[in-house]
This record gives structure tokens, sequence and C-alpha cells, in this order.
């Protein structure tokens, strides 16, 4: 049996398929956002998982050696601290020997 296909079948076949394209271009927008989102977090979890191992390992010299170190190096050094500088933008400043360091870590 012959069956025709009309004018309106076509249009409403089309529509179809610019509804299921439009559906796909959402949903992969959609997941490519999310990604997104998720190495943001990761990368600033990261940064902060990175600023207190260096603030812990400060305070292991000071109970080790009775003084904060003056400088990043030295925990890399003696202490075992293994920092990704490709990654993180680090700022360790050490006023004194008796007052802890301040320390800022940005994601790159």
């Amino acid at each position: 049996m012959y069956h025709e296909i009309t004018r309106r079948d076509r249009t409403r076949k089309r529509r179809r398929l610019v509804v299921v394209l439009i559906a796909c271009a959402l949903v992969v927008g959609a997941l490519a956002v999310a990604i997104n989102v998720a190495r943001i977090n990761s990368r600033e979890q990261g940064a902060t998982a990175l600023r207190q191992s260096i603030l812990s390992a400060a305070v292991r010299c000071c109970a080790v050696e009775g003084s904060y170190p003056m400088s990043l190096d030295k925990l890399e050094e003696d202490y075992g601290l293994r920092v990704n500088h490709n990654d993180y933008i680090i700022t360790y400043e050490a006023y004194a020997s008796n007052i802890a360091p301040s320390v800022v870590v940005i994601p790159r």
C-alpha cells in the first residue's frame, strides 16, 4: 500500500529534527558549563589545601627549630613540602622568626 508523503508530513519531520538538534545542543552546552565549574572548584580547593600544607609545614618547622622559616624554599628542602609552581602563584611573607608567615595561594 502506497502512502504519499505530504508537505505537512515533511514539515512535521523537519520541526522534530530541529527540536531534537536544539535539545542536543542545550545538553552539550549544559555539560560544558558543568565541567568548567567543576574544574574551577577543583583548582580553588587545591589552592586551599596547598595553603594549609604550607602553614602546617611552617608550624612543624617552628616546633622543631624554634622559629618560623623565612622562605618557602626552606620548607621545600628540609620538610618535604612539594609545591606545583606551574599551577599556583604563592606569596610567602615572613615578618619575623616568632610571627607566623602570611601565605597566599592563587590558582593560575
